[in-house]
């Protein structure tokens, strides 16, 4: 499909490389030479994206002292990726279908169509039939995007990856930080065999980024191996052991009675944001809301004082 002009969607959990799976199908692309533009569109604020993807006309809005190119025209002749799609509003859906249609675009503020010739790709770690069920995601669009999809499994579903991709990561990071030769201990890759991996592979490589950085010596043993999360997941008999333990020794709203629900929710909120490290994207996909909503809550409890923990410095865009 790599050669082809077909728009690709790329799904998956967050943390699982839809991004770098964009840019090797980019790479093989008959487009490579030209540009690859990717855009997040989680991490533009509504009232922005619309002038970030189709550029606008000096004068267009209050702050435009400038006319601006979007990113369509900028990746004309290449590659446009539009990372987690399924945040984007519904009225700019319309537009960008139009966009897709007709190969052209309208500036914000502009009065002639502009033609472009880009290969579109778009990924998602939601399931988008679910959410043009839900309404939430126009059906046209979606049929637009879907020509190929490629849905990338979680780690945990590939366990064999684990290892080559622990391994590849401690090179990386040990070359990048002028350290000497590192290498895993066979407990610390039994520790890394046995983990959920919530985070994927972008948990996997902050994991060995770390390691690599407290191992006092060559071998990297599990004890600076810091892993989010409560250790592996336990299989369906566990849990039915351990659920009916619980059962049968205390009620479930120990520590809950006498809170309030949006204090009980504010906490599970912070303590995912913290699970993740500042990483708003996989907390969001964590807790089952959407990007937009977690940013409100997030805005809601700054203002009320609350330390809210700040975002990753380098997050990749659509890992």
């Amino acid at each position: 499909i790599a050669p082809s002009d077909a728009s690709v969607l790329i799904t998956g959990e967050s943390g699982t490389g839809k991004e770098l799976m964009a840019r090797h199908i980019h790479a093989k692309s008959r487009r490579a030479k030209a540009g690859f533009i990717s855009v997040n569109c989680a991490a533009i604020p509504e009232n922005l994206l619309e002038s970030e993807l189709f550029g606008h006309e000096k004068g267009a809005f209050t702050g435009a002292v400038a006319r601006r190119i979007g990113r369509f025209e900028e990746a004309n002749g290449g590659t446009l990726l539009l990372a987690e799609i399924s945040e984007m509003h519904p009225r700019l859906q319309a537009k960008l279908l139009r966009a897709i249609q007709e190969r052209e675009i309208d500036r914000v503020g502009g009065s002639r169509p502009i033609k472009v010739d880009i290969r579109l790709l778009a990924t998602s770690n939601r399931n988008l039939e679910e959410e043009v069920d839900a309404g939430n995601f126009r059906e046209d669009l979606f049929f637009r995007l879907n020509v190929v999809n490629i849905r990338l499994p979680a780690l945990r579903d590939r366990p064999a990856d684990i290892e080559p991709l622990a391994v590849h990561f401690v090179e990386k990071y040990a070359g990048a930080n002028g350290l000497g030769e590192r290498h895993l201990s066979p407990e610390a890759l039994r520790l890394l065999r046995d983990h959920h991996w919530r985070g994927n592979v972008r948990e996997l490589e902050n994991s060995m980024h770390r390691a690599v950085l407290l191992a006092p010596g060559e071998t990297i043993e599990p004890d600076v191996i810091v892993l989010s999360g409560h250790g592996p997941v336990p299989d369906a008999p566990t849990l039915a052991a351990a659920a009916a333990t619980q059962r049968a020794t205390a009620p479930g709203t120990v520590g809950l009675v006498g809170r309030t629900v949006a204090d009980v929710e504010r906490d599970l909120i912070l303590d995912t944001l913290q699970h993740t490290l500042g990483n708003r994207t996989h907390a969001a996909t964590i807790l089952g809301i959407s990007i937009r909503t977690l940013r409100n809550k997030l805005k809601l409890y700054g203002e009320g004082g609350v330390a809210v923990p700040a975002p990753r410095e380098a997050e990749p865009v659509a890992y």
